[in-house]
């Protein structure tokens, strides 16, 4: 069953796309983004080609992904909308494109995001975040982009020193840099650097939505993030499996409040400033996440132990709490907290 059958999921992405936010800004404007085929990407391309679709709002997609084939999958039924271009591409080449004359919005939220990539292509998880940037800002900058949005990350923040409970904007933890873990938050920080210096540089303007562990019924099957295998063994009536004591404390954000997040951010975040999207009720610790999801499925929480590749992934951070303060001073506010977040995707990925 395809997402786009699922009354609830279309339910999501149609609230998504009525949000009260300047969706003027789009109107008539041509936006690019790469990572398309991803958990925020794939979501976010919905919600334009929804607004697209009742509200008049002609805004042209330049989807960017490696798979044409996976994109075809993914958005049945969109190749065929005028609107709408997947352009197969590997993020980590430069990208020059003859037919594009203008793009409005360069939105960079290819990355590799889950534990198994950060272990097995460390040298992708770190490319994608600082040369796949570089390409996306080069574009941008060469085709007269109004905005440029880079996704960036809760592991920014490293690990919490003890001084704090939830992680502001400003704040800067420990990350021991001589570990192979380090590739993807390292990466991510410097790719912050890199857009404040085509800011000062090339006068382009960027803004940083950071995004928190994020989940959802656009999910990758294939994602090893805790929270996602989880998930993943809940619809397929399984025990729950956790590798650990399950004492992190972590913040978590369902995709249509990531989405509506990075919305808000790209259309009235300030220029050159970082915004968490956070919600304090959505902040769990990973063993009462795993019984949130094993009661939703009517299974048990079993106890595993890691492999040393899986174990190589995993983060060191035991408390990210962000503080979603900035964000909602621009009107942000969620739809779900966690216990409705999951309780809607096994709902909708149990019908698929």
């Amino acid at each position: 069953m395809s997402l786009y059958t699922n009354a609830y999921y279309r339910e999501d992405v149609r609230r998504t796309a009525q949000l009260d936010l300047p969706w003027e800004k789009l109107s008539g404007k041509a936006v690019l983004l790469s990572g398309a085929t991803g958990m925020i990407g794939s979501f976010l391309v919905d919600v334009i080609m929804e607004r697209n679709e009742r509200e008049g709002m002609n805004c042209r997609v330049y989807a960017l992904g490696r798979s044409e084939e996976k994109a075809r999958a993914r958005f049945e039924g969109r190749f065929d909308d005028p609107l709408f271009s997947f352009i197969p591409y590997d993020i980590n080449k430069p990208f020059v494109r003859d037919d594009i004359a203008k793009v409005d919005f360069v939105l960079h939220l290819a990355s590799n995001t889950h534990p198994m990539q950060y272990s097995t292509d460390p040298i992708g998880t770190i490319t994608t975040n600082i040369i796949g940037l570089q390409n996306m800002l080069e574009f941008a900058c060469a085709h007269g982009a109004e905005r440029f949005a880079f996704a960036s990350s809760n592991e920014i923040y490293g690990e919490n020193r003890g001084d704090v409970e939830l992680f502001s904007e400003d704040y800067c933890g420990y990350i021991d840099s001589n570990t192979l873990r380090a590739g993807y938050p390292e990466s991510k920080r410097c790719g912050e650097s890199l857009c404040q210096a085509y800011m000062k540089q090339k006068g382009i303007d960027v803004c940083i939505p950071r995004l928190t562990r994020s989940y959802g019924p656009t999910m990758l099957m294939s994602d090893t993030k805790a929270i996602s295998q989880f998930i993943r063994k809940g619809i397929a009536g399984e025990d729950i499996v956790l590798k650990s004591a399950g004492t992190q404390y972590y913040s978590y954000t369902y995709v249509a409040d990531a989405v509506s997040g990075l919305l808000t951010v790209l259309l009235l975040g300030k220029s050159g400033e970082a915004y968490n999207i956070a919600d304090e009720a959505s902040d769990l610790q990973l063993k009462d996440l795993a019984a949130l999801i094993a009661q939703n499925a009517g299974r048990k929480v079993v106890f595993e132990i890691p492999d040393a590749v899986e174990a190589q992934g995993y983060s060191k951070a035991t408390k990210a709490r962000l503080d979603g303060t900035k964000l909602r001073a621009l009107g942000w506010k969620p739809f779900y907290n966690i216990e409705g977040g999951i309780r809607r995707t096994m709902e909708i990925l149990g019908q698929k």
